[in-house]
């Protein structure tokens, strides 16, 4: 399990969203997840897929949710493209932990329109890994991936 970075006397914002106790500007919900719109979008349009349950990070989501949590996604890319706010592109993003630069510890779904020299970038062009490493890291992985089946 994820370490819990909401501290217990302050609630959720995601969780009170979903619950309907805050304020949110929804485009989507039914008993599994919430969609609305980023408070801080990258671009208008940035939309974000939360589940109803608290869950701090993608360890603590069960595959059942967590799957319908990217199906909607998907829904909400195909949407996006479809609707009048038009866009180039569509970035999908999870960050999962602090180090991945989540800043709600509710998991959640970013899916943000993109347009061509919209300013935001990501981290480009990394060096390339030796494929004797790649294989040790394809191993390592590999061991662990019968804990999580």
């Amino acid at each position: 399990m994820t370490t819990n970075e909401t501290p217990a006397d302050q609630e959720c914002v995601f969780c009170a969203i979903a619950a309907g106790r805050a304020e949110a500007s929804v485009v989507f919900e039914d008993d599994t997840v919430v969609v609305f719109m980023d408070l801080h979008p990258v671009n208008p349009g940035h939309l974000l897929v939360v589940p109803r349950g608290h869950a701090v990070g993608l360890e603590d989501l069960d595959g059942a949710t967590g799957a319908h949590v990217f199906a909607v996604g998907h829904d909400m890319a195909r949407a996006l493209r479809r609707s009048t706010l038009r866009c180039d592109g569509i970035n999908v993003v999870l960050c999962d932990g602090r180090a991945a630069f989540q800043t709600v510890f509710h998991v959640h779904l970013h899916v943000i329109p993109r347009h061509t020299d919209d300013g935001w970038t990501m981290p480009t062009d990394p060096p390339e890994r030796a494929k004797a490493l790649r294989d040790r890291d394809a191993a390592a992985i590999k061991d662990a991936l019968a804990a999580v089946r």
